[in-house]
């Protein structure tokens, strides 16, 4: 079929990699490339042996816009799959403009400056991208991502209109560290200490960090508490399914996790502002994340199970409609199958379903899409199939 780019050579985009190699009929040829190019060789090593897609590695720095164009140019890719970090999503999709090819992401640009998650900065490219004829495709990882194709899939087979959607996103894995961050730390810890916030009747509420908490039993898990965040698929979905009233978004978090957060906190490890330290300047959230545990080695040690996935509720030939399409994925078997948990699974798997749909054009649209603009069914059927199957649930236990 075609040639795929991977920008990127962590935990995630190690289960892309291995999936786009179990997917080799699509994937005919990758090019992994990454600021470290041992680790894109060490892959390819482990990888190439299994597939029929022709691996190839390369050192990019992901900040250089020239450096990415001249890569791109002598791979020429069918699309660009962009798993780096967030930090980077707009030189790369300048990079895609300047050679006219196609863009994938999992994540929504942030500065790196201030803890701002909004699509504003790459909603701003959609003219450009339309006039090169090519589409960029936003957040392809779960959430955003399959969050985004459960609720175009329940508008477009259960609802006419949905007014409520809870995200609710259970981790119930144990890794046996007191402290560990499940995908990178300063992405993570940036997230859950920011300002909570929910959309209703078309506008932003805020609220203080953790202060909303509901305790949800997730089938598979549990019961987990779980706390109100700040989360970017909010603000596309708002715009694009009909008839919201209120879409919120939960995730679970232990005692343990919480309590050391606080003290992080407290005693500055968690700031992004610089300060100077033996005389060079360090910002505290960096130097943290280079003592904890990297997400990549709790693999072997995680234990338990996923569950995401929304809860709608709406109108359905006039009638009221509760609805919930979730997923439960094993920390174990991903372990088995792939060398990662769960969590890089679960946005692995469909950053591979995402840059499959635009090489293959089963998705085209020229301009700049959030993935809940697309027809959702081939992607869920893809979900099944490549190993993240959904669950239906039509008398749910709601939140209040």
């Amino acid at each position: 079929m075609g040639k795929c780019m991977i920008i990127g050579c962590g935990g995630v985009a190690s289960v892309a990699i291995h999936k786009c190699c179990q997917n080799s009929e699509v994937f005919e040829g990758i090019m992994i490339a990454s600021r470290t190019k041992s680790k894109c060789d060490a892959l390819k090593e482990k990888l190439q042996p299994t597939t029929k897609t022709v691996i190839e590695t390369a050192q990019v720095n992901a900040d250089n816009v020239d450096e990415l164009v001249a890569l791109i140019n002598s791979y020429k890719p069918d699309v660009v799959l962009n798993l780096a970090l967030p930090y980077q999503d707009l030189t790369i999709m300048d990079a895609c403009l300047a050679t006219k090819t196609n863009y994938v992401d999992t994540a929504n640009y942030e500065p790196l400056d201030t803890a701002k998650f909004e699509y504003k900065w790459q909603w701003a490219y959609r003219e450009r991208f339309e006039k090169a004829g090519i589409t960029a495709l936003l957040g392809s990882g779960f959430d955003p991502g399959v969050t985004g194709v459960f609720s175009a899939y329940a508008m477009k087979h259960e609802f006419d209109e949905i007014n409520y959607i809870d995200i609710l996103d259970c981790n119930g894995g144990d890794h046996g560290y007191p402290f560990a961050t499940n995908f990178n730390p300063e992405i993570n810890i940036r997230e859950v200490s920011a300002k909570g916030s929910y959309i209703e009747d078309g506008k932003w509420v805020e609220t203080e960090p953790m202060e909303i908490k509901r305790v949800y039993n997730f089938k598979g898990v549990g019961e987990k508490d779980m706390y109100l965040l700040h989360h970017e698929e909010l603000e596309s979905l708002a715009l694009n399914i009909k008839g919201i009233k209120r879409i919120r978004f939960f995730m679970t978090f232990g005692q343990s996790y919480l309590t050391h957060l606080k003290c992080l906190e407290n005693v500055g490890m968690t700031s992004i502002e610089p300060i100077m330290y033996e005389g060079k300047e360090i910002v505290p959230l960096q130097f943290l994340k280079a003592v904890l545990p990297d997400p990549a080695s709790l693999g072997p040690r995680t234990v338990g199970k996923t569950n995401i996935g929304c809860i709608f509720r709406g109108k359905k030939d006039g009638k009221d409609k509760n609805y919930y399409l979730y997923n439960i994925c094993d920390h174990q078997e991903c372990y088995r199958e792939v060398g990662s948990q769960a969590i890089s699974y679960t946005t692995g798997v469909p950053a591979m379903i995402g840059a499959m749909m635009i090489m293959t054009g089963t998705w085209k649209k020229a301009g700049v899409y959030n993935i809940e603009e697309f027809d959702p069914d081939p992607f869920m059927e893809a979900l099944n199939k490549w190993g993240l199957p959904w669950e239906e649930d039509f008398d749910p236990v709601l939140v209040d």
